[in-house]
């Protein structure tokens, strides 16, 4: 009798076990930098390294007091002395009496100009001969701007660029490199503000520069060595360019 041959068993072809997901490697953490160290941008936006500050100029202790007197000092200095009004000798005409002494029955005058008629003079007016100048001696005036970029660099408020070059003055070309700057180094309101946003200063005269950015009124650019405790305190960022160069120029106005 004949046996039913049973079907071969199909061998189930054994399944490569599957490849784990390759594990991402993550980014390096960045080294914190020091109080004294700060990240050094270009005008592409990127990262140009580390830069190490001096503590004579960014270390220094904030002094409030000194910071203000020094403010207030170069803001009389710079007030003009416009109002000015004239005493009756100063006033045109009047050199006729206007009526005879007695017997008018009005009251007894001797000039149109006098400080009692419309159009005389004035008695008491501001005169443009006072003068509102302080004294500010040099070494209060370096000691106030140096405790003020302690202070600005401290909040964060102080961005460092290799270079600000353009081939040609066009305004279009220097927003395009604020821009790249700003979020390179995530200062948003560097852009975003309307007024009175950052101080940009240069390390030497460079006409170009200065015209591809005279046309924002929100900007005002310097030279590093006419920086000056008014400008940063009323402007929220500095901006820094040539920084190497910067340095040199604000260690010899400490040492005058």
């Amino acid at each position: 009798m004949a046996t039913a041959k049973t079907p071969a068993k199909k061998t189930a072809a054994k399944k490569a076990p599957a490849k784990a997901p390759a594990a991402k490697k993550e980014a390096a953490p960045k080294k914190a930098l020091s109080a004294l160290e700060a990240t050094m941008y270009t005008m592409e936006g990127k990262e140009g390294g580390t830069i190490q500050l001096p503590a004579e100029i960014f270390g220094v202790q904030w002094n409030a007091d000194l910071v203000h007197q020094v403010v207030v000092g170069m803001q009389a200095n710079a007030r003009p002395t416009v109002a000015h009004t004239k005493f009756r000798g100063e006033v045109r005409g009047g050199g006729k009496k206007p009526w005879k002494q007695k017997g008018t029955g009005r009251a007894r005058h001797g000039s149109r100009r006098s400080p009692i008629w419309v159009g005389g003079g004035v008695t008491h007016g501001p005169r443009a001969e006072k003068d509102y100048s302080v004294k500010i001696n040099k070494k209060m005036r370096a000691a106030a701007l140096m405790s003020v970029l302690s202070k600005k660099h401290k909040d964060g408020e102080v961005i460092f660029v290799d270079s600000l070059n353009f081939t040609a003055p066009k305004t279009k070309d220097a927003k395009a490199a604020i821009v790249a700057i700003a979020t390179a180094a995530d200062k948003k309101e560097l852009v975003t503000k309307r007024k009175n946003a950052a101080v940009i200063a240069l390390s030497s005269k460079n006409a170009t520069t200065e015209k591809s950015l005279r046309n924002m009124s929100n900007y005002v650019s310097e030279e590093v060595r006419n920086l000056n405790p008014v400008d940063l305190v009323t402007k929220k960022y500095l901006v820094i360019e040539n920084p190497t160069e910067a340095f040199k120029v604000l260690t010899a106005r400490i040492a005058k």
